[in-house]
């Protein structure tokens, strides 16, 4: 177990707001076309302007955090390997935690003002490399609001101990209790769901699994009647939260399975989901959502910065227990899973 959880919590809780206020800050003084501007390409994602003003506010706040627990820090931004052992001259196998980060989530909806970002920590206890995402014991994330925006949500879990959240208003400072509540919906009918295919490649074959699998489920779709909805969310972790919201059903992330079946013809999908989008998922787990990967498993990829994971969301473990057969079936029918024969 994390030694002094809420201790750590609490420090987790200033670089977020310092995380926080930093970039609507950057929002509010640049225009949108400098937060967009290209800076890098780093473990294996693009890094933008608006990303550097979170990487620093994170290295600016962390050095009292690791003053009391000494970390192996896992981030994009931090060079080809994604790692910074805190504090300096540490050993990366003498560190008490690994602290993967996500310092901004959502990135390209955010830059554009469109859709708010998310500040995403899983921290779970240093076993190197092995580590891995099932390994977490604390998540915190943390809206980062738009500029004409009010409201930010946090929201945070310490594994078999607490779920909590609040929402605070810009305007007037306050901090009231947030409860997240998944919706205890058993259909996808009249509900928002989707398959994630945020960027060109595949957009056609991962439609096409959406509309069978919905086809499977309600049937045929009949002239006049809109079955269920879709909202394709730049951000697995804001993905993760309209879960634990009550605003979407379910979620599915496939990129990986795909990405696999094109490579074996030497093409590539582009960019997938990584350790660091979904390292809070375990807040969504402990509110009542369902996470899996395409096996009905827990997630449990290495935190690094180069793994691509597939993960699918369910609001309640009923929807869970009927979509997830027939979303199996269409993989195997589709050759993205091995057949049970």
């Amino acid at each position: 177990m994390i030694r002094n959880p809420h201790n750590l919590l609490a420090q987790l809780h200033i670089i977020h707001t310092a995380i926080r206020a930093a970039v609507v800050a950057a929002c509010e003084a640049a225009s949108v076309e400098q937060m967009a501007t290209v800076v890098a390409h780093e473990g294996g994602d693009t890094i933008f302007a608006v990303d550097r003003v979170s990487e620093a506010a994170l290295l600016e706040h962390f050095a009292p955090l690791a003053a009391e627990w000494s970390c192996v820090l896992i981030a994009e931004g931090l060079g080809e390997t994604g790692e910074l052992v805190l504090p300096a001259g540490t050993n990366a196998a003498d560190a008490e935690l690994r602290i993967i980060v996500d310092p901004i989530d959502g990135t390209r909806g955010l830059m554009y003002q469109k859709r708010p970002g998310w500040i995403l920590t899983g921290v779970a206890p240093n076993r190197g490399s092995a580590t891995t995402l099932a390994d977490i014991e604390l998540a915190l994330q943390t809206e980062i609001p738009l500029v004409k925006q009010h409201l930010s949500d946090t929201l945070w879990a310490i594994a078999d101990m607490e779920v909590g959240g609040t929402r605070f208003n810009r305007i007037t400072g306050e901090y009231v209790p947030f409860v997240p509540q998944p919706s205890q919906a058993t259909t996808v009918a009249q509900g928002f769901g989707a398959i994630a295919r945020f960027f060109p490649g595949q957009r056609s074959e991962l439609a096409a699994l959406d509309d069978a699998l919905h086809e499977r489920l309600l049937g045929a779709p009949q002239h006049g009647v809109a079955q269920a909805f879709e909202d394709q969310y730049i951000s697995s972790g804001g993905q993760l939260y309209e879960l634990m919201a009550g605003h979407d059903r379910w979620v599915a992330d496939l990129r990986p399975l795909f990405q696999r079946q094109l490579r074996q013809h030497g093409r590539s999908l582009g960019l997938c989901c990584h350790a660091y989008d979904v390292c809070t998922e375990l807040i969504a787990r402990m509110v009542g959502v369902v996470v899996t990967d395409e096996h009905g498993a827990a997630l449990a990829l290495p935190l690094d910065i180069h793994a691509d994971v597939t993960w699918l969301g369910f609001a309640n473990a009923a929807l869970a227990e009927a979509m997830m057969p027939v979303m199996q079936a269409l993989l195997r029918e589709r050759r993205l899973l091995p057949s049970l024969a």
